[in-house]
């Protein structure tokens, strides 16, 4: 009986013990500074410093950008699900296929005609 439980009993172990090991590790390997500096207790997160503020507005062409991507994104996830029931559907499938990315590359050329792509 103990022998269909034992892979699950490996990778549990496993699983506990890598996150354990993680966390003890970086108590162990630490660097802190001796002296508490007021810069390095602010907050960091993705290049951006939270310093003071700075009074700079962004381009409507960022956030054009960044819908794009997201728009685009989420469209091409659809189609793993469908890529993956392909051969059941047969020829309906590809043809749903083709024309799903046909309105992606419409969507793409009108895009790219309006300039939207071009960063200023």
């Amino acid at each position: 009986m103990l022998d269909s439980w034992l892979p699950f009993l490996i990778y549990g172990s496993l699983a506990a013990a890598i996150p354990a090991s993680m966390i003890a590790m970086s108590f162990v390997f630490a660097t802190r500074p001796k002296k508490r500096v007021r810069t390095r207790t602010l907050a960091f997160e993705s290049g951006v410093s939270l310093g003071p503020p700075r009074l700079q507005r962004f381009t409507i062409s960022f956030y054009l950008t960044a819908m794009l991507f997201v728009l685009f994104d989420v469209e091409i996830v659809f189609l793993y699900p469908l890529a993956v029931v392909l051969e059941p559907l047969g020829w309906f499938g590809f043809l749903e296929l083709a024309f799903f990315l046909g309105i992606l590359a419409v969507a793409y050329v009108y895009i790219w005609r309006k300039g939207a792509l071009r960063w200023r």
